[in-house]
């Protein structure tokens, strides 16, 4: 679909400027919604125009209140009211996730099994889209429930020094007294507290139940203790741990099923944090083998020698993958590489030194639909197929999801 009111067209001398079409901003639409979309909202067609919509549900007729509209061939909108329900839908627990609302909740309004559906409906049509392939993706359920999983959580303060969550796509604050996506009794005794204006407060509850308090501009220096199986880890303040209680453990035995190192074989943990799942291919590969993880964060490597002082096969290298991944395949082919990248998953040029190292398999973690579904094609393009692919609910109530992806040589 083409924006044409932002086409700008030459004009000869004397001509009336175009006028710029009407803006949709704060007008009540009424439609029939269509399929969910990435990024936690549904789309719908009104009067040639895409809408992005949020609170809505596939199949719904609804009535939306417009919220933003820069004049390009999409606005973006929230539901008012629903005139006509999904079977899927059920009570918001909390009362700000509404129209403008709290912006970290997306599906509060589905149940639990639904919100799944609609995650790995998005997985699949990414892949299809920007990958080619045709795939039936479930996304599987962590233990603990739709409430309270979120261990981990970043508050910002307003100009008054209240803290709260965003408003979404906004920098307001919304003043909440809780939230019910982290355990019960976290956040109450933070969000009464007045902060510094403008600042950030970093919220950790430890696998002890312990809570761990911070600000952006003064982390605490108490480590939060994080633990794996029988592993424990004293983290610094701060540092990237999965935010779900259940999620590290369900990845290392993921990795445990799929990497397949053999014993005495070389393997790399790209992007790979304190060692959690180089432990695992630690165990794999035996006191005769290596395991080299790879970390730009400091911390989080000075943490991870610690935890695994006793894995004589683990070594480390401080840097970015893309700056020593040439170096790494210089000192020999890995049998297996395991790669834990940001949001913006691997992209062109790591793939590309991957493919160059040739391990027998790959597995890749990846918490965004769409960077993974752009690797997988650029996999394939290179010789490298899909073998196994798992998503796990690990954010509940919201759009986001993990998954694991599994690939090997033709």
């Amino acid at each position: 679909m083409t924006g044409q009111m932002d086409v700008a067209h030459a004009k000869a001398p004397g001509d009336q400027p175009a006028e710029k079409a009407p803006t949709w901003l704060d007008r009540v639409l009424e439609f029939e919604v269509g399929p969910v979309a990435h990024g936690g909202h549904c789309v719908a067609r009104v009067d040639g125009r895409v809408v992005f919509v949020r609170h809505a549900l596939p199949g719904e007729r609804v009535r939306a209140v417009v919220t933003e509209d820069r004049h390009g061939a999409f606005c973006r909108a929230d539901v008012i009211a629903v005139l006509q329900a999904s079977a899927d839908r059920v009570e918001a627990p909390c009362v700000w996730a509404r129209a403008g609302g709290c912006g970290g909740c997306d599906y509060q309004h589905a149940s639990p099994a639904a919100q799944r559906r609609l995650k790995a409906d998005v997985l699949a049509e990414q892949l299809r889209r920007l990958a080619g392939v045709e795939r039936a993706v479930e996304v599987e359920e962590l233990p603990g429930g739709p409430l309270g999983w979120r261990h981990q959580v970043r508050l910002a303060v307003g100009p008054d020094g209240q803290a709260g969550l965003r408003a979404y796509r906004a920098h307001d604050v919304i003043p909440i007294a809780d939230c019910l996506l982290a355990p019960s009794g976290m956040l109450p005794p933070v969000l009464e507290r007045e902060w510094p204006p403008s600042d950030e407060v970093r919220v950790e509850r430890d696998w002890a139940g312990e809570v761990h308090v911070g600000t952006g501009t003064g982390p605490d220096g108490a480590p939060v203790r994080r633990r794996v199986g029988d592993r424990v880890w004293h983290a610094p303040p701060g540092a990237f741990w999965q935010v779900h209680p259940a999620l590290a453990d369900t990845l290392c035995g993921v990795v445990a099923d799929w990497a397949g190192a053999p014993a005495g074989g070389r393997a790399w943990d790209l992007y790979g944090g304190m060692g959690v799942l180089a432990s695992v291919l630690a165990e794999q590969v035996g006191p005769d083998g290596t395991v080299t993880v790879v970390e730009s964060d400091r911390r989080a490597v000075a943490a991870g020698r610690a935890a695994l002082a006793d894995l004589p096969a683990v070594r480390w290298r401080t840097g970015r993958v893309e700056r020593v991944l040439a170096e790494l395949t210089e000192a020999g082919r890995p049998d297996v590489v395991v790669a834990d990248p940001p949001r913006k998953g691997l992209g062109r040029a790591v793939v590309d030194g991957l493919v160059a190292a040739a391990p027998d398999r790959l597995v890749h973690v990846a918490c965004d639909p769409a960077a993974l579904a752009r690797d997988v094609g650029l996999f394939a393009e290179r010789g490298y197929r899909l073998a196994e692919l798992r998503a796990f609910d690990a954010f509940p109530m919201t759009h986001h999801l993990e998954a694991v992806a599994l690939f090997v040589t033709e």
